[in-house]
Parts: C-alpha cells; sequence; structure tokens
C-alpha cells in the first residue's frame, strides 16, 4: 500500500476513535521526529495495537498473527487492509522461530528509519495487573541503540472486554513517557544487561499506568489449560 493510501487508513481510524471513545491523551511531544524507535507498552485488549498505530504521530510496526490475513469475508478484507496500511508484522502464533525471524525484522525497520511497536508483557493481562516484561524489547533497544518510548494504556479493556466481539465506545487513556535512552551494544550483549533495560522500561510503563505489579510472566490462555 502507498505511503499516501497507510496515511489515509490511520487517519479515518484516528477519527472514528476521537469521535467515539473521546480518549484521554498525553505526551505525544515525547515520540521523537526523526529516526528510528521503539515503542513499548502495557497490553490489555486486541484494540490495543489499532489504538497506538492510529494515533500515534508517527507510524509504529507491530507484530500481528498470521491469521488476521486469513480472515474471510468483509471483515478479514477490512483487517487486511489496515494491518497492511499500518505496516503490521505477521508472524505466526506459539512458532519460536518466526518470533525470532520477526524480532529481527524490526531491527531492519529500526535501522531504516521507522518506529516499531512491542508488548513486554508478551500477551494481553486477562486480570490488568502489570506483569514482567520479557527481555526482547531490551534486547532490541541495545541491539539498535534506538531510544525506547513507554506507553500506558487505561482502560482500553473496556472497549472490548476479553471473550466478546462487540466494540463499547468508552473513554480511554494513552499516555506516552519520555523516552529511555541506551547504549547501543550490537545483539552480542549480556543477559544481565538486557534484563536491566527490559526491568527499566518496566518501570516505567508502571509510572503511566498504576497498575499492580506481577513479578512474573504472563501467560496466554492456551498455556495456562490443563
Amino acid at each position: 500500500m502507498a505511503i499516501g493510501e497507510s496515511g489515509m487508513v490511520r487517519s479515518a481510524v484516528r477519527t472514528m476513535i476521537r469521535l467515539g471513545a473521546r480518549p484521554d491523551m498525553t505526551g505525544f511531544e515525547h515520540v521523537p521526529q526523526t529516526g528510528g524507535f521503539i515503542v513499548a507498552s502495557n497490553h490489555l485488549s486486541f484494540l490495543d495495537s489499532v489504538i497506538i498505530q492510529a494515533m500515534l504521530p508517527r507510524q509504529v510496526r507491530f507484530f500481528a498473527k498470521a491469521d488476521y490475513w486469513s480472515q474471510p469475508g468483509l471483515k478479514g478484507k477490512i483487517m487486511r487492509g489496515f494491518f497492511d496500511a499500518v505496516g503490521s508484522i505477521p508472524v505466526e502464533r506459539g512458532d519460536q522461530s518466526a518470533s525470532v525471524n520477526a524480532l529481527t525484522q524490526l531491527v531492519d525497520f529500526i535501522e531504516a528509519g521507522d518506529g516499531v511497536g512491542i508488548y513486554p508483557e508478551g500477551t494481553r493481562s486477562r486480570d490488568g495487573r502489570l506483569y514482567r516484561g520479557r527481555t526482547g524489547v531490551g534486547w532490541l533497544a541495545l541491539t539498535t541503540g534506538a531510544p525506547v518510548v513507554p506507553v500506558g494504556l487505561i482502560d482500553t479493556d473496556k472497549l472490548q472486554p476479553p471473550g466478546k466481539r462487540v466494540i463499547i465506545p468508552r473513554k480511554f487513556q494513552i499516555r506516552v513517557g519520555e523516552p529511555v535512552h541506551v547504549e547501543k551494544l550490537g545483539p552480542k550483549h549480556g543477559l544481565p544487561i538486557r534484563r536491566k533495560t527490559t526491568d527499566l522500561v518496566m518501570e516505567k510503563i508502571a509510572e503511566l499506568t498504576g497498575q499492580e505489579r506481577v513479578d512474573s510472566y504472563n501467560k496466554r490462555p492456551d498455556e495456562t489449560a490443563s
């Protein structure tokens, strides 16, 4: 999709969100005007990526399940059009090698001057708490040296409660914090500095959201099923 079409799609979705949900948005001046950057956000709803990609002043590329590109009917066509327009990256869910390859793709996008997004928790929080961050965000930041922009989403889960298909217009908040800057160490840095960087990013997200912290990793429903 051409750059002009991409902008039109984001603008249209942004207008719908503003009219339907009247979001409270703060800190957008912290998004770098030029150069590659990383958005690290908490994750409450399927709509989180749509909201960030539509509302932030610059395009942000997120991972998205490859299944979204194969949905049938008009809904599937609309989903494919949006995800293509905002530069989403299809990845096979649960495929570790695919996830690693996708993370490597993000490095290429950052080095090309693009914005990329990542959810350090890995999956949506079903209970509203903020879980321990997985170290992919630390690896990405230290590998590229790109600034990490923390984002806090509040009440986006009320727009589409877990298990519901209907979107309910509700006011929500999106808070953008000051970027976290790290030294560029390349991909061969050590795990301790990666863990420390990830924990720092999670602290910044927690400051924005006020969520209760959990010192364990979040799990997908299929990972917790007996």
